[in-house]
């Protein structure tokens, strides 16, 4: 049986990916206030497009919205952050998903 094997996409289309990824997540950081629904709907997609072009998020884009229901994370109004024993604690206050983050020199 032969293993699949997936090429990686043209730079070009990459490259285009993210800028799109880009500008759905400030886009959605723009509209959390007034319209979260919306937000949350720009994060669904930036991740299906870092999927379909089997990208990585960079950390802190990744950090920026929860994994579960894909809401905008805003420390306060749409998640709860604890500080507990060298590692951040972030609760989704839609769905209750909780995400522990190890702290290190550079995090915080």
């Amino acid at each position: 049986m032969k293993t699949r094997v997936s090429k990686a996409k043209p730079r070009w289309q990459q490259e285009t990916a993210k800028e799109r990824i880009n500008i759905l997540f400030s886009s959605a950081e723009r509209e959390f206030r007034q319209r979260p629904d919306r937000s949350r709907r720009y994060m669904e997609l930036a991740s299906r497009i870092a999927m379909r072009y089997n990208m990585r998020l960079p950390q802190n884009l990744k950090r920026r919205f929860c994994k579960e229901c894909y809401m905008y994370l805003v420390p306060g109004a749409s998640c709860r952050v604890r500080l507990i024993g060298g590692s951040k604690i972030m609760t989704c206050s839609s769905c209750g998903h909780v995400t522990r983050y190890v702290i290190g020199r550079g995090d915080k």
